[in-house]
């Protein structure tokens, strides 16, 4: 990791570009293979599978067969682990389904909001060298306590046209059952336009490299809506001297494992501290399974030392993490000043593992700077609010005229008459 030194504020903006494909061959890549879908639909998704997977499938559709198998392949210890974090995710998320009262604005003008679940939902789940079987309880929990009536899983298989079997069996116990072996921008275009196998969904979420970004963004501006950009993960840790190395280190290269195209940064008002972590980066690197990946990630991440603590926060502002720990001996303080971060974790026990799997909060998230905009994912992001309003005549009569002067300013004459002729029709002892 390369270590900046008090870097200028004018600086601050070009160190918190991302690394990255170059984005006009990344864009016309998946283009075409979102073009390839709409086209061919099950047919594409079988050639994609071959040419990315390297498995040739009969069938894309997850059987109820091969639920079954995979359920018996998971160990106890797992089943229990997994059991452990659903019931924390269920807890912190159902806190959110929270009904809003009815509010009268004026005598007779009731208005009120309703949450309502987005019908039929695509979750993505990444799979390859490590399948995230986690992100199908951080993403399936919240749509079923919104109450989603259609749940779509779509994964990659592997080499013998097998899901991971601990993906399904974590689906299986939350009852989704519609599972898909596509992965990758083609099974993005499957749930935003629907093939054969795969229905049109109206909402798609779930994480992904920069290649399910891209389709996600792209079938977004088709009018497909999509939970968040949430692309190569990403961690920011703020540490002081009374921060331990070691700790630090883990927590970079946590994230770090995830990609190669991921980014850890270490933020630092000790000139000490690079040293120090570097030191015990390289002690830990070497027994990680996904070694070289990380190594990878840490080319393309960065130490910066800046004067104060108050510079640390304010370059982690800009930043917008993904992932912001604060390992200091004030981070209850410092975390008040967080203005954009996706999940924050504070104090030195509090490592980024947990949020990923267990604490209860969501781990899918909004990266390469978009947590200045975006929230992370939660049960409202499966549910839409309609607004509902009643009048009665002694409302209409209330609010009638501010109406009527308002429309006609507009010149919309027919919204000034929609009021005028039930204000008349009081006058005139309608009731």
């Amino acid at each position: 990791m390369k270590t900046i030194l008090y870097p200028d504020k004018s600086e601050w903006e070009a160190l918190c570009i991302r690394p990255g494909i170059k984005k006009s061959d990344l864009e016309s890549v998946v283009k075409g293979i979102i073009e390839g879908v709409r086209n061919d639909r099950d047919e594409a998704l079988l050639y994609y599978s071959e040419k990315f997977d390297g498995v040739k499938l009969d069938s894309i559709k997850v059987t109820e067969a091969e639920i079954k198998e995979a359920v018996s392949q998971v160990p106890d210890d797992l089943k229990n682990a997994i059991g452990a974090a659903r019931k924390n995710i269920e807890k912190f998320h159902a806190a959110q389904l929270i009904d809003e009262d009815p509010v009268e604005t004026e005598m007779g003008v009731i208005c009120w909001r309703k949450s309502v679940p987005v019908e039929k939902v695509g979750l993505y789940i990444p799979g390859g060298s490590a399948p995230l079987f986690s992100t199908v309880l951080m993403l399936g929990i919240p749509a079923l306590i919104a109450g989603c009536s259609e749940i779509i899983l779509c994964s990659p298989p592997d080499k013998n046209g097998r899901i991971n079997p601990v993906i399904l069996y974590t689906a299986s116990i939350l009852g989704i059952n519609k599972i898909f072996k596509t992965g990758g921008a083609q099974a993005i275009a499957a749930m935003a336009y629907g093939t054969s196998s795969i229905p049109k969904v109206y909402k798609i979420f779930g994480p992904g490299n920069q290649y399910v970004t891209k389709a996600k963004e792209l079938v977004q501006q088709d009018g497909i809506p999509i939970d968040m950009p949430a692309g190569p993960s990403e961690v920011l840790v703020i540490a002081d001297n009374s921060a331990d190395p070691g700790f630090i280190a883990a927590d970079l290269l946590s994230q770090a494992e995830h990609g190669a195209d991921s980014q850890v940064v270490l933020v630092t008002d000790s000139k000490e501290l690079p040293d120090k972590v570097n030191t015990a980066v390289e002690q830990q690197l070497p027994d990680l399974p996904r070694k070289d990946i990380a190594r990878k990630a840490l080319d393309n991440s960065m130490i910066i030392v800046n004067k104060t603590l108050e510079e640390c926060i304010g370059f982690s502002n800009i930043y917008a993490p993904e992932h912001l720990i604060i390992n200091t001996a004030n981070s209850s303080v410092l975390s008040e000043k967080v203005l954009n971060a996706g999940s924050v974790f504070i104090g030195k026990f509090s490592c980024e593992s947990a949020g990923d799997y267990a604490s209860g909060t969501n781990h899918t998230l909004p990266t390469n700077g978009f947590a200045r905009n975006f929230s992370g994912v939660s049960v409202e992001s499966f549910q839409k609010k309609i607004s509902f309003q009643e009048l009665t005549g002694e409302g209409i009569r209330n609010i009638g005229p501010a109406i009527e002067v308002m429309a006609e300013a507009e010149n919309l004459r027919a919204h000034r008459n929609a009021v005028s002729i039930r204000l008349k029709s009081l006058n005139n002892g309608y009731k």
